[in-house]
Order: C-alpha cells, then structure tokens, then sequence
C-alpha cells in the first residue's frame, strides 16, 4: 500500500500524508517525495533511497531505517522514538525542531549535517560519523557517543555531561572541544587524549 502512495506521490509531485503501520519497504526509490503531517508505527524501510526527501511534521514510531540514505533531506518538527537506523546516511540533511528518543543510529553518517533546537535522549550513537556538522541550541541526555567521529565539529556550549564520550575522534589540534560542558569523569578522560598528565 505504502510502496504504491509513494510511487504515485513521485508522478504526482504532492506530500504524502496519512497514518501507516506494519509497512515494510525494500530497495525503494524515495528521493524529493515530500511527507507532512504524517505517522509511521512498526515500518521497515531497508536500503531505502531518501535522497532530497522532506518531512513536515511527522512522526516515526518503533521503525526501522537500516542501511537507508537520506543525503541532502530535510526535516522540521519532527520525531522518532524507539527506531534504529544502523549504516544510515544523512549526509548534508537538515534537522530542525525534532525530537529523538530511544533511537540506535550506530555507524550512522551524518557528516555535514545541520541541526537546530533539536534534542536526542537515551541513544545510541556508537561509532557514528558527525564530523562537520552544525549544532544549534541543541540537547543530549543519556546519548552514546562512543568512539564517534567530531572532526572539524564545534562542540561549544554542547551539554554531554551525562553522555558516554569515550573515544571520541577531533582533529589533531583539539579545536573541536572548546567550550564544551563535561563532568569530571568526563574531563579526566579528555585530559589522555589531550595527553595530560593529572597528578
């Protein structure tokens, strides 16, 4: 069902919008197709291609994006709770007002990506790519960043005091880590990748 709307929203150039459920898509081509106010519980989306795709006003519930792209799209006002996206990409996507919870983006790339008064809570990020990246007025709380990759992202005024940062990667110079707000656990183990001594 969700695979013909889709496809028809491509001839048709107009959103998609509706509540679906238990929808399973594999290999599918999903590029520039605009959702608004829309609700997906229980999907799969497999080696989908997201590309330039838009979200307006959605929400994504206990779904499933593994290994999907979502490169250059663009997302406002939404959220997703208790979904996994492992391999995704969102490579240049834009995030604004969104909310995610209980989420698993592990080796996800989001290199180059924008996002603005955006908050994400008890996830996990492992080995995640978000080098380049902009953060506007945004929150984490219980996040895994275990071992991610921050090259070249400013991380001022970035809250991770309640986060696991433990071998995360900046460039060479430690640029990236000014400003931002650790608690002492946290500063310990930033002073051996810094290469202080603390007696």
């Amino acid at each position: 069902m969700l695979e013909e709307i889709i496809l028809d929203a491509k001839n048709d150039e107009r959103a998609i919008t509706g509540i679906f459920e238990n929808e399973s898509l594999t290999n599918l081509d999903v590029s520039k197709v605009e959702f608004e106010q829309a609700q997906f519980l229980k999907c799969r989306f497999i080696n989908c291609d997201f590309s330039g795709a838009s979200f307006y006003h959605v929400d994504f519930q206990n779904c499933d994006f593994s290994n999907s792209v979502f490169e250059n799209s663009y997302w406002k006002n939404t959220s997703m709770k208790d979904c996994k996206g492992n391999g995704s990409k969102f490579i240049r996507a834009v995030i604004k007002e969104s909310k995610w919870e209980s989420c698993n983006f592990n080796f996800a790339n989001f290199e180059h990506t924008v996002w603005d008064n955006c908050s994400i809570k008890d996830s996990d990020l492992k080995e995640a790519f978000m080098s380049q990246v902009k953060f506007k007025k945004v929150t984490f709380e219980t996040v895994n960043f275990t071992s991610v990759d921050f090259f070249k992202t400013p991380l001022k005024n970035i809250d991770f005091s309640n986060c696991i940062i433990e071998g995360i990667m900046v460039s060479e110079n430690y640029t990236e880590l000014a400003g931002v707000k650790v608690n002492m656990y946290q500063a310990a183990e930033l002073a051996k990748l810094l290469k202080i001594q603390v007696v």
